[in-house]
Order: C-alpha cells, then structure tokens, then sequence
C-alpha cells in the first residue's frame, strides 16, 4: 500500500478543510472591529456604520461588540453626527487577549453544566484549562499596533 496516499489525499482536499477555530465568530468581530479602527480613526474617530461597510457587516451586529469594546476602555466612542469610534489607549497596549475578553463580556447566560467525575475532574479539566491559559498567554502576545503592522504589508 502507498503511505504517501492519505498526505497526498489530504494535500488536494485542503481547500474542503475547515480547521475547527477556537475563537468565536463575535470575537474576530471584535478583534476586526479594532484593528480596523487602528488603521481608519487616526485622524478623526470611526463610524459604526462605515466600519460595519468596510466589513460587510449589519451594523447592528457591530454596535453591541464596540459597546463593550467601549466599557473595557479599548476603545472610546463619540456622539453626534461627526461621532464613531477611536482607540482608547496605545496601539502596542490593546492585545487580541484584552480584545476577546470584552467580547466574551456579552455572553452573560452561563454555559451548560458539566457533569462532575473523577475523569472530568481529575483529567479533562485540568488539561483543558492548561490548554486555555496556554491560548491566552499567545494571544496576550499579540497586539493591536503588530496587526496593523501586518496589515499595511500584506497591502503592498
């Protein structure tokens, strides 16, 4: 039997792949939403609705995301018709940690209980919860100002 099949396989098939993303859909929203304002509101502050149009969103699923994003001081909004959205500290100073957890702040309702074992316990939650701070710590590591970064060189 060839052993190169399944890579092979695997290679061609890429595409069908979808990884299984750790991160919620709000919370890329939200990462998005700030890295967006990095990049537009240097000069004057964001819309809600000309960010939700750069990136194909209904506002309305936007404006809860910036509010908490305002409650953690991540960003700070304006009123009024010249209005919107600006970072509210230093670019270097917003990580993607800090950014997923003000989106997490809009799931109040908690999650389904878990039944309690001596495998659970013992062996899955331990695991599971060194695996998230491990996530946490990569995602403290990335900030706002290294993503615009990122971003102005994948434009040229």
């Amino acid at each position: 039997m060839d052993e190169t099949l399944p890579v092979i396989y695997y290679q061609r098939h890429l595409e069908s792949v979808v990884p299984m993303s750790l991160l919620s859909r709000k919370g890329l929203l939200a990462i998005a939403a700030v890295v967006d304002i990095a990049l537009h509101g240097q000069t004057r502050p964001v819309s809600a609705k000309a960010l939700a149009a750069r990136n194909a969103l209904p506002p309305r699923h936007l404006e809860p995301v910036l509010q908490a994003l305002v409650r953690e001081g991540i960003l700070k909004g304006t009123r009024g018709p010249r209005g919107g959205y600006e970072l509210g500290r230093d670019r270097r100073r917003i990580t993607a940690e800090d950014i997923l957890r003000a989106a997490h702040s809009l799931d109040d309702q908690p999650g389904p209980s878990v039944p309690h074992s001596a495998l659970l316990d013992q062996v899955v939650l331990p695991a599971v919860a060194q695996a998230e701070r491990a996530f946490a710590a990569a995602l403290a590591e990335i900030n706002i100002e290294d993503l615009a970064t990122r971003t102005h060189q994948t434009e040229q």
